[in-house]
This record gives C-alpha cells, structure tokens and sequence, in this order.
C-alpha cells in the first residue's frame, strides 16, 4: 500500500492499516453506510480486505489533526494509461467528532488534489445508488455531472436500486470544483 499522507488544514488521509480493521468495520457496519457496498462480515474478514488491496488503489482514514479517526475515502481502480480513477468508499464515520469542521469537505480536497494534481489524471468517475440523495445532492454541488444510469445495479435494503453514473474532469475540477471546495474549507472553524 502507498504510505503516502496528504495533509490539509483540519484534516488529514492517512493510509488504511490492517490495525484499522476494527474501527473500518464499526463504521462500514453503521446505519450510515447502508447504501455504500456491503460491508465485511467479520472485523478479521475486514482486515483480510485491507491487506488485500491492489496496488491501484490509495485507501485512506480521515483523521483530525489531534489524530482522532474521523472517516475514510479511498481512490481505486487507478488507470495511468488512460487516467481516470473512482473516488470512492467515502464515510465519515464519527459525525459529532467532525461537527464545526469541513472535514468531509477537505478529504474531498485532499483526494482531488492527489487524483488531478499529483496522479495527473484528467476524469473522476463513479456510481452512486439512486437513493443516496444526501450524495447526489453532494457530488453535484461539487461539479460532478451525471452521466447515465445502470437499472437495478445494487440490491439494498432488500430490493434493487439504480445506480447513477457520476464524472467530473479535470478542467471542471478547477473551473467549478476547487473554488466551491475553498470557499467551504475557509468558511470552517478553526481546528479545535
């Protein structure tokens, strides 16, 4: 796994160890996380996940400055050649330790900064199941576009739901993306 940190003003992603295994799973077990993809079954079935990840994903916990795990966001199925990836497995995980805080604002940030600036890609893209409407609503205010639908693509809650294709590219991330996430970033309060 990368051992790359990315640091912001509040917040910082640091990589996923297999000793986060048991706060990960808390969280992905959480009803929070009820419409990302289904969470391991087991804290050891969890850890075997984190020691499994390829080599083209960046898999991070948020974590406030003090150190404090706050959430996790990861970049997966990086594609160099072609240069696009997916952001994904985004939780913030401990609402109220992050309350007053852009933390959720500045992992999105730190992790465009590292998709477009550093990776140099030029797209980001991914899905999002058809009723995670605090998400939609989320990813489009940050530019994200929509870009199709694939019918009954997760089985949630008991029943299929759609997911909906998301992209943002790289000239719509400085255009659009990065002044909103600045704008949110300086409105924050200071770190306690």
């Amino acid at each position: 796994m990368d051992g790359e940190t990315l640091t912001g003003r509040f917040v910082t992603l640091r990589p996923l160890r297999v000793g986060d295994a048991a706060l990960t799973h808390h969280w992905r077990s959480g009803s929070r996380a009820r419409l990302l993809n289904q969470a391991a079954g087991s804290v050891e079935q969890q850890a075997a996940w984190i020691r499994s990840r390829p080599a083209n994903e960046r898999n991070f916990v948020i974590e406030r400055h003090d150190g404090l795990p706050v959430g996790m966001l990861s970049l997966v199925g990086i594609d160099p050649v072609n240069r696009h990836a997916e952001p994904g497995r985004f939780l913030i995980g401990d609402e109220l330790a992050v309350r007053g805080l852009p933390a959720a604002v500045e992992a999105m940030k730190l992790l465009y900064e590292l998709a477009f600036d550093r990776l140099d890609l030029v797209r980001v893209h991914g899905t999002i199941a058809s009723e995670n409407r605090r998400m939609i609503t989320w990813q489009r205010y940050l530019g994200m576009r929509e870009e199709g639908r694939m019918r009954q693509h997760y089985f949630i809650d008991g029943r299929f739901q759609d997911a909906l294709i998301f992209a943002l590219l790289v000239d719509e991330y400085r255009r659009d993306t990065l002044p909103r996430l600045e704008a949110l970033i300086r409105l924050g309060q200071v770190a306690p």
